[in-house]
């Protein structure tokens, strides 16, 4: 990182949010973290996970824009970090204000924020859930958003074109990075890996919806980080201040063969219950990553089978099965 840099991570205590900052800690440097440590999964997990990781973020939700104007005009970042978000397609069907409140209002006061107090570049958490209806694979970024399957994709998209906006009218360079399928230790307990690989190691059952005949494109953790970190040092040109990029694995696997991993690595078979598609899934994500390698040299390395198996063994342990 550069000498002069002052950094601020939003959703400091979120998966890849701890990491992120502690890539930071490691490189004996500082940063403001910001997590308002809401509820829907376990605040004890993002506790813990911000003590494993040595992050200690300030009480802040970006939805509320006195608190965060606050903390702008005390530290004056010049480099932003946006993770902070509601996450999860399946809740935005039964819970679609918590959106509003986080994605969209927490949104524009962080780029209120970099419009009151220039930035040098803002880079934030998109999701290939943007590409919703979308059939052409792999997914490359000049594709269509305008088909989302929830409404978590749809707010997804809509920060992508409020960047866009802010970064024309103000000149503040805006990269938006989109996230495919993020897996690894101490990962969210409501996705698909953490919840298989417990059941699993349990001998309980597992949902497994359309039988299991999607394509996901798994990236590990540690790859999601690497771009993150690449892309925050590769700002877009000020003639042309906005850029998204896709960050994924650029190996799509089908999720019959995900859980095949998930048993070799817990040594026991999965009990398979299979149900119908969910409203709001997407049969196939697919990275085109390209412009990413292209841009600022994104190349993920973690081989799947030990991406699992580190999460199989994280699992096991935290969750002491």
């Amino acid at each position: 990182m550069k000498g002069d840099m002052t950094l601020l991570i939003t959703g400091a205590a979120g998966f890849i949010g701890a990491l992120t900052a502690s890539q930071i800690v490691n490189a004996g440097r500082a940063a403001i973290c910001l997590d308002n440590l809401n509820p829907y999964y376990s605040v004890e997990l993002k506790l813990a996970r911000a003590q494993h990781f040595a992050v200690n973020p300030l009480p802040v939700d970006v939805a509320e824009a006195n608190a965060l104007m606050a903390v702008f005009e005390t530290h004056r970042p010049t480099h932003v970090i946006h993770l902070a978000a509601q996450a999860g397609v399946r809740h935005s069907i039964h819970a679609p204000y918590d959106y509003l409140h986080s994605n969209l209002t927490g949104f524009l006061n962080i780029l209120e924020a970099c419009r009151r107090f220039p930035v040098e570049h803002l880079v934030f958490a998109s999701t290939s859930s943007v590409y919703g209806a979308q059939t052409q694979t792999p997914f490359v970024e000049s594709l269509s958003i305008q088909t989302p399957m929830s409404l978590y994709s749809a707010t997804k998209g809509a920060n992508e074109l409020m960047a866009h906006s802010y970064a024309h009218l103000y000149g503040i360079p805006c990269t938006a990075l989109r996230f495919f399928t993020v897996y690894g230790a101490w990962g969210r307990p409501d996705m698909a890996p953490i919840l298989f690989s417990k059941a699993i190691l349990a001998g309980e059952p597992i949902e497994v919806f359309n039988g299991g005949d999607m394509l996901r494109d798994f990236t590990h953790v540690s790859d999601i980080v690497g771009g993150i970190f690449a892309a925050l040092h590769t700002p877009p040109p000020k003639a042309n201040p906005f850029a998204v990029y896709n960050l994924g694995a650029g190996k799509p696997v089908q999720l019959n063969h995900f859980i095949d991993l998930i048993e070799k690595a817990a040594g026991k078979p999965a009990i398979r219950q299979l149900k119908p598609m969910q409203p709001g899934d997407m049969q196939a994500t697919y990275a085109d990553t390209t412009a990413a390698r292209l841009a600022f040299g994104y190349e993920p390395i973690m081989p799947l089978a030990t991406g699992v198996a580190e999460l199989v063994a994280w699992v096991k342990s935290y969750y002491k099965l």
